[in-house]
């Protein structure tokens, strides 16, 4: 049997509720905002370390971009305004890394979309060993950095190297590949689009696998030529998918540094000396950190102003 339930009259002799109706409403208000602030609580940790590990160095870098400033010199840093801005785009040094840099990031992304695109073709039009094709192509990729300069790096070797025993075999000369400036930068080129080939060949692999069959199957029936289906369907399709991947590429690119210190450091002299290679010995060899700060900003700004270009005509594209 259920407990009584207590009335309240008032002055007119009518029955009031016992519970104020508000109460319920409160309680499920209580509770919620309850919940809001158990979630604040939760997630501001995460948060907080996320502003602090991405937003403050960005914010210290550009506060330090504006100053004279030594990690190893003692006293305060003096405000020199854009005095390390003016320095670096007026250097003839400068201009020559970025040629380097553009050389390097063109030459790579090109070989390596050309070569990942080709090899996901093929790769695309077998029924049997696929899988085992793609999981062999990968392999470079899921090297280290280092662990591939320095593997290139004892093959490249102009004396004990396994390339220029191969040449010697084949009755050809042998090649200081690493000691010579034409040919520094071009094995560079070479040793990063080994181990990047295979992310772009796997992207456009993901693009052809999804080509609708139907498709080819309309163009066979017409009587179309492989060229004409290649031109006409496959590439099309696969074409705004591919741009993602040469845009993750040209990044990555713009901003390597550890194969070319493993690989060759620079040299021979400065010609294989890119943006971030040059930045790093101007803050850790020159100790130079106010001048340091100021190129990571402008790199970050160039990669933020092209990205922004090449999105509007991914979005075009997308469009048309």
């Amino acid at each position: 049997m259920s407990d009584p339930v207590l009335l309240k009259t008032d002055d007119s002799g009518q029955v009031a509720s016992a519970t104020p109706p508000a109460l319920g409403r409160s309680r499920r208000r209580s509770r919620r905002l309850s919940d809001r602030g158990l979630a604040v609580v939760f997630t501001s940790p995460a948060l907080l370390l996320l502003l602090g590990m991405s937003v403050f160095p960005l914010l210290w870098t550009l506060y330090l971009s504006f100053t004279d400033y030594s990690a190893t010199r003692g006293g305060p840093a003096e405000f020199v305004g854009f005095g390390n801005y003016t320095a670096i785009l007026t250097s003839p040094q400068v201009h020559q890394r970025t040629l380097t840099t553009l050389i390097f990031v063109v030459g790579a992304v090109a070989l390596q979309t050309v070569l990942g695109f080709t090899i996901a073709y093929l790769i695309s039009r077998r029924t049997r060993g696929r899988g085992v094709l793609t999981t062999l192509f990968l392999v470079p990729m899921m090297l280290s950095p280092v662990v591939v300069g320095l593997f290139w790096r004892f093959m490249l070797d102009a004396q004990f190297g396994v390339v220029n025993s191969m040449l010697g075999s084949l009755g050809l000369g042998q090649v200081e590949w690493l000691t010579r400036q034409r040919t520094a930068l071009l094995s560079l080129i070479v040793v990063d689009t080994w181990q990047w080939t295979p992310f772009i060949m796997l992207i456009a692999l993901a693009g052809l696998t999804a080509v609708p069959k139907y498709l080819y199957e309309a163009a066979s029936i017409d009587r179309a030529s492989e060229w004409f289906r290649f031109r006409t369907i496959t590439l099309p399709l696969v074409w705004p998918l591919l741009l993602i991947a040469v845009l993750f590429r040209a990044i990555e690119a713009f901003r390597q540094f550890d194969l070319v210190y493993i690989l060759t450091s620079g040299g021979p002299g400065v010609s294989t000396e890119t943006l971030s290679f040059h930045v790093y010995k101007v803050a850790f060899l020159g100790f130079n950190t106010g001048t340091a700060s100021a190129y990571g900003i402008l790199m970050v700004l160039v990669v933020i102003v092209l990205t922004q270009f090449y999105l509007r005509y991914l979005n075009k594209l997308k469009e048309d």
